[in-house]
């Protein structure tokens, strides 16, 4: 019986000995082991394991046809995704018909919220309005260009920005850009050099409505014939002249004369060239024999 008890005491300081020892280690590994499980906040760039897209800049003005979402931070009670409609309105809940046409993101926002207090439905909410598509602002990009089509206007953007995002020239591209702005009927030349290391004046903005355009090499040609070693059609470089249009033709033969130059533009004789002026797409140069 003594013996018994002896070896009941012996269990209990060994399971008591064993808890003491224990009770520290769970005490370490806890925390390590919760920070190990710890879940990134929704829909932030950690959770979702990819970068979300920078939204539309602030000073985007609406237009018909674009898509607007409209919702209040910290409240799931009220939001709304809506399509800005011929008459340049949104509807929304509680407040019904809202202008959102020629405003931007901003002043939307404000206006629902004052709207949302003049109702009763709320003290002083926190308005969020982000442009979800854009349907009513872009310029067309055509010609030899990476990826040509419509392209919409999400901010103010200069024409290096746009033809940047069309992934440029191809490789058959001319060395300039047209530009015809809305409303016009001539397009402005811009050298896409100039605009890479030109400043602001150099590099204007594109404005909706606007087309860009980017001819092929293959277009934009000048024909040389004669007495030059090399006749045939070569692409215009910008600031190419008649005497650098000789070297592209091989230089003149032993039997021709620089004096001799001849060229016609738009199907007319054009008086008293130079060598050292510009040559023009189309032009159609000619040098004469020299005399002996």
């Amino acid at each position: 019986m003594k013996m018994v008890r002896i070896q009941g005491r012996l269990i209990a300081a060994l399971v008591l000995g064993a808890s003491t020892m224990t009770a520290p280690a769970f005490a370490q590994t806890t925390p390590g082991a919760s920070a190990s499980k710890a879940v990134p906040p929704s829909g932030s760039a950690a959770a979702s394991g990819s970068i979300a897209p920078a939204p539309v800049d602030s000073s985007y003005v609406l237009g018909f046809g674009d898509t607007v979402e409209v919702s209040l931070v910290g409240r799931a009670d009220f939001g709304s995704r809506a399509r800005v409609s011929t008459d340049g309105t949104i509807l929304l809940p509680l407040i019904g018909k809202m202008v959102a046409s020629e405003r931007t993101v901003i002043e939307l926002s404000e206006d629902v919220r004052q709207a949302l207090i003049k109702g009763g439905f709320y003290a002083d909410p926190i308005v969020r309005a982000d442009v979800v598509s854009i349907s009513s602002r872009y310029v067309t990009v055509l010609g030899a260009v990476g990826s040509p089509g419509l392209l919409p206007l999400d901010r103010n953007y200069r024409l290096s920005e746009i033809l940047a995002r069309v992934g440029g020239g191809t490789g058959d591209a001319a060395d300039y850009i047209l530009l015809t702005k809305s409303g016009a009927t001539a397009a402005q030349r811009y050298y896409i050099a100039k605009l890479a290391a030109g400043g602001v004046g150099e590099d204007p903005l594109v404005q909706s409505g606007d087309k860009i355009f980017i001819p092929s090499v293959q277009d934009e040609v000048f024909y040389i014939s004669g007495q030059v070693n090399t006749p045939g059609q070569f692409p215009i470089t910008n600031g190419l002249t008649f005497r650098m249009a000789l070297a592209k033709g091989g230089g003149v033969t032993e039997n021709g004369s620089e004096k001799k130059l001849k060229v016609v533009r738009d199907g007319k004789p054009l008086k008293k060239a130079k060598l050292d002026d510009v040559v023009k797409v189309g032009d159609i140069i000619t040098i004469g024999e020299r005399l002996f």
